[in-house]
């Protein structure tokens, strides 16, 4: 199991060791001492599974302080480009997002702490996307950002005309004028 890094302090890669053989694959997708040893000290209480189609776009969307979660993204089935940006007022990278393609077949994980909104875009025929979260859903502290916020200019890899979000999504507000309570404690 390795964990990389990234450019935004606390957003970590995680990926796995595959053993394959002639019959398949198997792998740990999650190993709680692999994650202790990286000083990851958290407790996984919900999973999340959802399954979209090529255009869907969800997020970006976190929860609030004392509800904030932290969670390991996964794709299951299909191909996403998964999208954190980081929201924790006083910190280096404060509004940069990263992107990352986790796939079924490239088995990477992106681990998102708190202070942090994520979303994805389905970028296959369609995708199932599982992540553990380390806090459960409190819908009083959910919150977001406008996808296409241009003082974030996120590249989601899709066509405009392609596009599919929910409502809800769409009328979120641009980062400039979203609220959270992160502090960046770096």
């Amino acid at each position: 199991m390795s964990f990389l890094t990234t450019d935004l302090p606390g957003l970590l890669i995680f990926e796995p060791a595959v053993f394959q053989d002639d019959r398949g694959f198997f792998f740990e997708s999650y190993n709680e001492q692999a994650f202790f040893k990286q000083g990851l000290d958290m407790r996984f209480v919900q999973d999340n599974q959802s399954f979209s189609k090529y255009g869907v776009i969800r997020g970006l969307h976190y929860q609030l302080d004392p509800h904030a979660q932290t969670k390991l993204v996964r794709v299951l089935q299909g191909k996403i480009l998964d999208v954190a940006v980081d929201i924790r007022k006083g910190s280096p990278t404060y509004g940069k997002s990263m992107s990352i393609e986790l796939s079924a077949d490239n088995r990477r994980q992106l681990l998102i702490p708190k202070g942090f909104a994520h979303g994805f875009s389905v970028l296959s025929p369609s995708a199932e996307v599982l992540y553990k979260c380390d806090a459960f859903y409190d819908k009083a502290s959910e919150a977001g950002i406008l996808f296409n916020d241009p003082a974030l200019d996120i590249d989601w890899g899709l066509p405009p005309d392609k596009l599919i979000l929910s409502g809800k999504d769409m009328q979120l507000p641009v980062f400039s004028a979203s609220g959270n309570n992160f502090e960046f404690k770096g």
